[in-house]
């Protein structure tokens, strides 16, 4: 009987990638009854140039276009990718390779996307962010200490005239940036619109008011063509941000939009909603290190990155992964968690740290991150017993009390907002 698979044909231990190569990095485990090495030949076999059964009359040139199975350490895998398989400058195109239909096989139990390693002939085809953390640290006058902004919450609920009101405290308790969340766009009860032109009055406002630069991350997430339209507008009333849901509009979304942005100097401030549904289980799907690195690429200038204390999964290795992957020039590789990126001319972006934090874990989160990311603390300002003015300036009072290298209790012996902040929380850790 002739041989029908060819899997075996993909795996080859004594590879060595050539430098163009992109390497993924997968974890796997095999369906019941199949080999490691078999399963790890239907992984680059169906990413590139195989299917399941022997072809005839193949051109020469389609030996150059597989991939290759080339090194196993137990349950991990790599495998190298010749750049010919992929379009410049197509990120859809890249992940319906290296994360498409493999995901879906008999073969495996299950499948994890850890990291691709993306050489420069393929990288330099992507523009990456317009502004790098220097950027907009220049932008809004920031020069040392982490960024600091907020949700109005509850998320969703507040008219556009509440949001507002809300947002001028959180200004004026010192934060930077007053955020809208996920699922705020522009509703029956607070219209987008509406939003844009109260808050423009009251940032006014506050920058007269405190002498500092005051922003905010509006949420424009919509169909394409909508959310142009909204950055128009929030261009013209003289902002420089705007949000996108970056999971659920899509890469080529994402692309077209930093593209569109970037000519009315807007930077983009990413919400992951929706990455869980593929980052969350250990074994399956792809890593938020791999989704943040992609997000590099298109152009965002932040993005959700997770505490590691506060209320969102994420440990402290991989939530520091995936600030190494926005941060670094060159990412240097962590076993098991990312490979080493050389990231040529492509900007840096800000880890945004959010979830469940509150002034008494401010600085858990500073000696995780450092001082270069975007501090997002929502709840855990508008919950301060003297409201939200109070809780930012708690919130401030604990970074200046990490950055003069003074404990939150030595600190607060002279500031009440954040003494009565470790009064209600102290180093509560939300689930």
């Amino acid at each position: 009987m002739a041989k029908i698979d060819w899997y075996d044909k993909f795996v080859d231990f004594k590879y060595s990638p050539a430098k163009d190569d992109v390497i993924a990095l997968f974890y796997f485990e095999p369906a019941a009854g199949m080999s490691k090495k078999e399963a790890a030949g239907r992984i680059a076999s169906e990413s590139s140039t195989g299917t399941w059964t022997t072809l005839t009359s193949l051109p020469p040139r389609m030996k150059g276009l597989e991939a290759t199975a080339f090194e196993m350490d137990g349950n991990y895998l790599k495998v190298a990718y010749p750049i010919g398989l992929w379009e410049k400058g197509n990120l859809c195109q890249l992940l319906s390779g290296i994360a498409g239909n493999i995901f879906g096989m008999k073969a495996l139990k299950n499948l994890r996307l850890i990291d691709a390693s993306i050489p420069p002939a393929l990288l330099k085809s992507f523009k990456g962010p317009q502004f790098g953390m220097e950027g907009i640290r220049k932008r809004m006058g920031v020069k040392k200490r982490p960024l600091t902004g907020a949700v109005v919450k509850p998320k969703i609920g507040f008219s556009a005239a509440e949001h507002s009101k809300i947002a001028f405290e959180t200004w004026m308790g010192g934060f930077d940036f007053v955020k809208d969340d996920e699922n705020l766009t522009s509703l029956s009860f607070n219209r987008f619109e509406d939003r844009l032109k109260r808050m423009t009055k009251l940032r006014d406002k506050a920058e007269a008011l405190t002498g500092e630069k005051k922003s905010a991350f509006f949420n424009i997430t919509a169909e394409v063509g909508e959310m142009m339209r909204r950055a128009e507008m929030v261009a013209d009333h003289g902002w420089d941000y705007v949000m996108i849901d970056v999971v659920v509009t899509g890469n080529s979304a994402v692309q077209t939009m930093r593209d569109y942005l970037g000519d009315l100097g807007l930077a983009i401030h990413a919400h992951r909603a929706m990455h869980a549904a593929f980052d969350r289980n250990p074994k399956h799907g792809l890593t938020m290190q791999f989704l943040a690195k992609t997000m590099r690429m298109l152009g965002v200038n932040n993005i959700h990155t997770g505490t590691a204390v506060g209320k969102l999964v994420g440990t402290k290795p991989e939530v520091q992964a995936i600030a190494d992957v926005l941060r670094e020039k060159k990412t240097k590789a962590k076993k098991g968690l990312i490979l080493e990126q050389e990231w040529g001319n492509i900007k840096s972006v800000f880890p945004a740290s959010s979830g469940g934090l509150h002034p008494g874990l401010v600085p858990d989160v500073m000696d995780i991150y450092g001082n270069d990311m975007v501090l997002l603390v929502s709840g855990g300002i508008h919950g301060h017993p003297k409201g939200t003015r109070a809780g930012a300036m708690a919130v401030m009072q604990a970074i200046d009390a990490k950055m003069e290298g003074v404990s939150l209790k030595e600190k607060a012996k002279n500031n009440e907002e954040l003494r009565e902040a470790l009064g209600k929380w102290g180093r509560y850790k939300p689930k």
